[in-house]
């Protein structure tokens, strides 16, 4: 499910973003799905399956992307709080979002490959990581000590077709 939008970016000649969906587990095969309008990750099985959320992604620039749920209609944005950052749904049109960069800052995240997986840093908190407990059933969030084993932010990442 690729859909594209149009952008002309710094004025300059349009460009073609495509918009894409990936699915998204973290190491321990917790998958996201929504409980109580939150983002959480946990184990899905039989009929369960079915509330996995796809992740919506708009790539920014080479290694960053935007990151949604809802075919884009809901946006992963880290905001701070207090030296504290956290992560916020959202709504949005990341497709129209996509043409501001200063705008799209809080909803982009820098995707770093590592073998088989894939972490995602904050674009607009910087040292802070897409994050998931080791608990399932616990919403996803964000780290700044991705070392330690309270968070995990290792994540398979892949493209759904």
């Amino acid at each position: 499910m690729a859909r594209e939008a149009v952008c002309r970016p710094s004025g300059k000649r349009p460009c073609r973003m495509q918009v894409q969906v990936f699915r998204i587990w973290d190491v321990n095969q917790k998958t996201f799905y929504m409980r109580d309008n939150q983002l959480v990750a946990g184990y899905l099985q039989g009929a369960n399956a079915k509330l996995e959320e796809r992740i919506t992604v708009v790539p920014a620039e080479p290694h960053t992307l935007l990151l949604g749920i809802h075919g884009g209609r809901l946006g992963l944005a880290c905001v701070r709080s207090g030296g504290q950052a956290r992560l916020r749904l959202e709504e949005v049109n990341m497709a129209e979002l996509a043409k501001n960069k200063e705008q799209a800052q809080r909803f982009t995240f820098i995707r770093s490959d590592s073998g088989s997986t894939t972490s995602f840093e904050s674009a607009a908190c910087p040292g802070w990581f897409l994050c998931t407990a080791p608990e399932a059933d616990q919403p996803v969030g964000l780290t700044n000590v991705p070392g330690e084993p309270v968070a995990i932010i290792k994540f398979y990442f892949q493209q759904d077709r």
